[in-house]
């Protein structure tokens, strides 16, 4: 047990301090990739990890009006504040790079947020669900995980969007242990982030910056 400890202090904070605040050129989304490839190694070679969590589509209309009205209030709510404080912002991505907007509709989902999955939901509750003496502190876990890897981008917003999204995602996927369900609720906030305009902070651009 001491041994996942440490383990987990070093790979979800550690690592991610390091990565972001050491000089380096290497890019985030490829890092990630490599990540979810060691994570998945190690899931299937547990042979007490149930497979189905990494998809598991069956649950997904028992949920799917929970997690569309949750989302249908939080992006009235996240239109109020961009245009009442940032009007300017306000789908400034599908405006003036639709190619780009639209390319991040398609790829974002399956590059950046089913690896995400993987790493932060999957493996966290799999493999350090007996550090942790209840539920509620193991979605704190994946949360605090998931919030902490997001300092690569140099953004106070970042963290506090993801800080609700680690949480919100951590209870989806101890209600539903579906992959599927939780990544594509997470699709859902992230493509209506780039889209209605504050993408940027999420953006690795802003990580690149911050970095160098």
């Amino acid at each position: 047990m001491a041994a996942h400890a440490i383990e987990f202090v070093l790979l979800f904070f550690a690592g991610p301090a390091l990565f972001a605040y050491t000089r380096h050129r290497i890019p985030a989304i490829p890092a990630l990739w490599v990540w979810t490839a060691w994570c998945l190694y190690v899931l299937l070679r547990d042979p007490n990890f149930n497979r189905e969590h990494l998809w598991d589509s069956a649950p997904f209309f028992r949920y799917a009006p929970s997690i569309f009205a949750i989302f249908i209030a939080a992006l009235a709510i996240g239109i109020a504040l961009i245009r009442r404080y940032a009007p300017e912002l306000f789908l400034s991505l599908p405006r003036s790079k639709p190619a780009l907007w639209a390319a991040l509709m398609v790829l974002y989902p399956v590059l950046s947020v089913y690896p995400q999955g993987v790493v932060f939901r999957a493996f966290v509750f799999d493999r350090y669900r007996d550090l942790f003496s209840s539920n509620w502190a193991m979605v704190a876990a994946s949360a605090a995980a998931f919030t902490w890897v997001h300092i690569v981008f140099h953004n106070r917003l970042a963290i506090v969007l993801t800080g609700f999204g680690g949480i919100l995602f951590g209870l989806r996927y101890l209600q539903t242990g579906s992959l599927f369900i939780t990544s594509v609720e997470h699709a859902l906030y992230g493509c209506a982030i780039f889209t209605i305009g504050v993408g940027r902070s999420l953006h690795h651009a802003e990580m690149r910056r911050g970095s160098t």
